[in-house]
Formats: structure tokens, C-alpha cells, sequence
């Protein structure tokens, strides 16, 4: 047998979810109603006219033959179509757009083309893991910004650019952001546009949730700052914003240099997503938008009522201003044990599941995340559960690994 390290697979680290979910497949493998909140997948289905798109597309054959890696023209020309409507924002279909499979793909790809070993890559902590791990594999080093929406984080990013050598080549930002559900207006892109010129330094932007608010204005883009064509690219999908995880299409957007080059490295590893889908995304652009009204009108009732529930169970949790995630401290009793370990308690005695905020990155710790995938009814019931296990739970903090007393 070949003893041999892989130097790539050697800088990833042991997946934290995976204790959690090892934990959930094995209570319900025994029989036990875990309600889950863990992974952001959208319980809703697609809607219809979506469906029927692809249904429609799948009947000719011709669309069964290899597609276009960039994406057919049709859905270069909706997503067009939908930044100059909700932004306000002009795109050339053909040389600002390319169709990804699903945004976290695009990134992992466009990492490969810019990135060479060495180089420096500012990223938010705690974060979407591929916003840091897909420049780790492609060779980079990352520097960790904490995760901040205002001024701090533009004193972080120039602290940042000031102590690393060689300086940094790109940005990740990711608004609304997920885990932390921060948001932020356009004066806050526009100073850090404005930064990113004078010091040359590539944004990539991931806007996932943009159509996933509750408060206050609609999340804008990086690219209504003019000057962000100079330096921006934009990732988006559809994933969430018209229920299609699985579907995986997407799209990256803004300048052209950088567009190009992941449409280089595309055209080496991939053909496109199957081209029914491409066309079914294309309708989703270009049809009616109420499925998108209803969709954030279902996370808005979940996260009432799971704050509700959450802060009536002496839990105090913020209530987010936009995403599909409630992002919520650690309760002061259980600190101590850090966030992987209090998930799996929760997991253990009140049979619901989070994910670790440790698993987004060290910043992350002292909290978890809870995905708005569950439905009411069950939310109110984890809500009980996890009253119950506050109400009858104790630890003992004299001792090192905070006993668990349930009285």
C-alpha cells in the first residue's frame, strides 16, 4: 500500500459538524424525533411554474446533449435582467455574467484561477466554510476579519492590509451574512470600494440572501457602487431565494477580468448545468415573483416565532434582520463547554439540533446556529423541549468539564 500524505486534503480539518450529525443519525436510527435546524436546506418545494419549465425542457431531446459552461445565453440575459431590476444595475450578459453550479462552486473555481501559493486572502470570521477553505485548497493563506458590519470592520480590513506581507489580493464579504445574519447599507460597500481601488485588492461578494430580509430597505450590492466594476465580482443563487437547493445553478457578476477567468477554468471542469435546469432557472428570473414574497414571508413567521419561543424559554437570542439562520449566543450556564459541546447536549436531552458556531470558524465560538427549515408546529415543540432542559438543567461549573446535573 502507498503511505502517502495528500498535501491539500492535509490543511482541511476534521469537519466539526460531523460529531453532531454522527450524533443525530445515530438517535434516529434508535427511533428518536430529532427536529433538526442544523443544515440551511429549504423544506419547501420549488415552485410549479418553475417545475413545469423543466418539465417542459426535458421533453426535447435536444437539451439532453452536453450545455454551455458559461450557461446558455437565455439565463446570462435573465440574471441581466434581474440585477437592472432590483438594482438597478446594467450588466453586458456576455462578458459580466457567468452561470455557476450553485455559488459554491463559482467560488471553489475562481479561487483556482487567481489564486497562486502564497497569496493572502482577507475572509470574514465566522463564515460560510467555502469563503475560506476554497482559497485554503487552491493554496492561499487566509487572514480573519471578524465578522462586522461597520466601521470596526473597515479599521480590521485596514489593520489587516497593514500587517500582512505579501499584501492580501482579495476580499470576501458576505452580506446578509451567513452565520451571523449581519446587513449592511451602501455607504458601507462604498468606503470599502473605495479602499479595495487604492490598495489593489479584488472584492468577491456573496449575496445568497439577498432576497431573504424583514427590515428596513432591501440588502443591496456591491456592484451599485460604479467604481466596484473596476474591482468586484458578485456571487448569487438560487438556492434559497426560490427554494432550489438541489438544483445547483447560480451565478457570478461584475467585472470582466475576473469573469473571464473563472469562465476559463470552467470550460476545463464542467459542461454546464443540464440544460432543462438552466432554462427552468431562466423562468424563475423572468416569471412571477410572488413564490419569492411567500418564501421570505415563511422565514419572517419562523424566526418570530422561534425568537419568541426561544426568549420564553429564558434563552435570549437577537432576532436576525435577514437570512434563513438565527444566530444565537451560547446560554451563560453552558459557556463554558464552548458550542460543539453544547450542541450536543441539546442534541442529547431536548432532541434538536444546531450547528456549532465553532464549525464556521473560531470566531464563531459561544454560538450556534439555527436554520429555518422546520415548520411552525415544529418549532413551538423544540421551543418546549428546550424550556424543559434549561428549566431542569444544571452545571456545575466548579468542575473541569462542567457536569451536567438534571434535576
Amino acid at each position: 500500500m502507498i503511505d502517502q500524505q495528500f498535501h491539500k486534503i492535509k490543511r482541511l480539518p476534521p469537519y466539526v459538524f460531523a460529531e453532531v450529525n454522527a450524533m443525530k443519525a445515530k438517535a434516529r436510527g434508535a427511533g428518536e424525533d430529532i427536529i433538526d435546524f442544523g443544515m440551511g436546506n429549504p423544506d419547501s418545494p420549488t415552485p410549479k411554474h418553475i417545475v413545469d419549465k423543466l418539465v417542459a425542457a426535458v421533453q426535447d431531446p435536444r437539451t439532453h446533449r452536453y450545455s454551455n459552461s458559461r450557461g446558455i445565453p437565455g439565463l446570462r440575459k435573465a440574471l441581466a435582467g434581474y440585477y437592472g431590476r432590483r438594482f438597478g444595475v446594467e450588466l453586458d450578459a456576455e462578458s459580466e455574467v457567468v452561470a455557476v453550479l450553485g455559488s459554491k462552486e463559482g467560488l471553489a473555481n475562481l479561487a483556482q484561477a487567481i489564486t497562486s501559493p502564497g497569496d493572502i486572502i482577507l475572509a470574514p470570521n465566522p463564515s460560510y466554510p467555502i469563503h475560506m477553505f476554497g482559497f485554503i485548497i487552491a493554496g492561499a493563506a487566509i487572514r480573519s476579519l471578524p465578522a462586522l458590519a461597520g466601521p470596526e470592520f473597515l479599521t480590521q480590513l485596514d489593520r489587516s492590509f497593514r500587517h500582512s506581507v505579501p499584501k492580501p489580493t482579495a476580499l470576501v464579504l458576505n452580506y446578509p451574512a451567513n452565520p451571523t445574519t449581519q446587513v449592511v447599507d451602501l455607504d458601507f460597500y462604498r468606503e470599502v470600494v473605495a479602499y479595495c481601488r487604492t490598495h489593489g485588492i479584488y472584492i468577491l461578494s456573496d449575496i445568497a440572501y439577498s432576497e431573504i430580509y424583514f427590515e428596513g430597505d432591501p440588502p443591496p450590492s456591491v456592484l451599485q457602487i460604479p467604481e466596484a466594476r473596476e474591482i468586484a465580482v458578485e456571487f448569487t443563487s438560487l438556492s434559497k431565494t426560490y427554494s432550489m437547493p438541489g438544483w445547483r445553478i447560480g451565478f457570478a457578476a461584475g467585472n470582466q477580468r475576473l469573469i473571464a477567468a473563472l469562465a476559463r477554468v470552467k470550460s476545463y471542469l464542467d459542461y454546464g448545468a443540464f440544460t432543462p435546469v438552466q432554462v427552468a432557472a431562466a423562468a424563475a428570473l423572468n416569471g412571477p415573483q410572488d413564490c419569492v414574497d411567500e418564501m421570505r414571508e415563511l422565514y419572517r413567521n419562523r424566526r418570530d416565532v422561534l425568537v419568541e419561543g426561544l426568549r420564553a424559554s429564558g434563552w435570549w437570542v437577537p432576532s436576525p434582520p435577514a437570512t434563513m439562520f438565527l444566530w444565537a449566543p451560547v446560554p451563560p450556564q453552558f459557556a463554558a463547554m464552548g458550542s460543539l459541546e453544547f450542541s450536543k447536549l441539546l442534541l442529547r436531552h431536548a432532541k434538536v439540533a444546531v450547528s456549532p458556531g465553532v464549525g464556521f470558524g473560531e470566531y464563531g465560538e459561544g454560538f450556534v446556529r439555527f436554520a429555518l427549515v422546520e415548520n411552525r408546529q415544529r418549532i413551538r415543540q423544540a421551543c418546549r423541549n428546550i424550556k424543559a432542559f434549561l428549566n431542569n438543567t444544571q452545571i456545575d461549573i466548579e468542575k473541569p468539564a462542567g457536569e451536567l446535573v438534571m434535576s
